[in-house]
């Protein structure tokens, strides 16, 4: 997950220090996304001014400890903006946990995908509920409605998803997981005549 561009853009606004930016970045994006670690902020910081993307300086405080400040350089203003206008593109596939809880339902039978299917689809619509007030919460702060929107139409796609899934996976139920209807393998020592019935291959 590219946090380090994040900052960037942060940065792109004026110098700041490592706490002004995790609650910057938290006000931003909004409480759909969570909080923003501050050892891994710090870990963040410390690769992009090892990239030349950022300067680090000590700012002197009379009635505490120096405080460090970042700064974006021009090699990080180019570094964001080629990030910040380029398309994303999925690369590692589309996985999700919910499909293993499928695949598990489904090896155990029809009831435990019903059972499954049921609680999934009230936890989704318990999290659309949630979203609807957390939208109307940020109203006026644009970047986290639209996360927020992005979250609610994701839900709706799962929803949709789960709602169909008995009948979709059926078939597995019917004929077993990973079954293809495949004949025997060649070369076995036991085949099935048109009847059904096992029998001996010959040598």
């Amino acid at each position: 997950m590219p946090l380090h561009h994040a900052v960037l853009a942060l940065l792109s606004e004026g110098p700041s220090h490592g706490y002004e930016l995790k609650g910057r970045f938290e006000q931003a994006i909004g409480p759909q996304w969570g909080g923003l670690n501050i050892g891994h902020l710090y870990q963040i910081l410390d690769r992009l001014v090892r990239d030349g993307y950022v300067t680090r300086s000590q700012v002197a405080q009379t009635d505490r400890p120096d405080k460090t400040r970042y700064q974006l350089t021009p090699t990080g203003q180019d570094e964001l903006t080629e990030w910040a206008t380029a398309a994303w593109t999925r690369t590692g596939g589309f996985r999700d946990e919910l499909f293993l809880k499928l695949l598990g339902a489904a090896s155990l039978g029809a009831d435990a995908l019903d059972t499954l299917v049921e609680a999934q689809r009230q936890t989704y619509v318990s999290e659309l509920a949630g979203l609807a007030r957390l939208r109307r919460t940020h109203a006026d702060d644009p970047l986290v409605a639209l996360l927020v929107d992005a979250a609610i139409a994701h839900t709706k796609a799962d929803l949709n998803l789960i709602d169909n899934a008995v009948q979709r996976l059926t078939p597995l139920i019917n004929t077993g997981l990973g079954s293809r209807g495949d004949a025997s393998p060649s070369g076995s020592a036991e085949g099935e005549d048109q009847s059904g019935r096992k029998e001996t291959l010959s040598a």
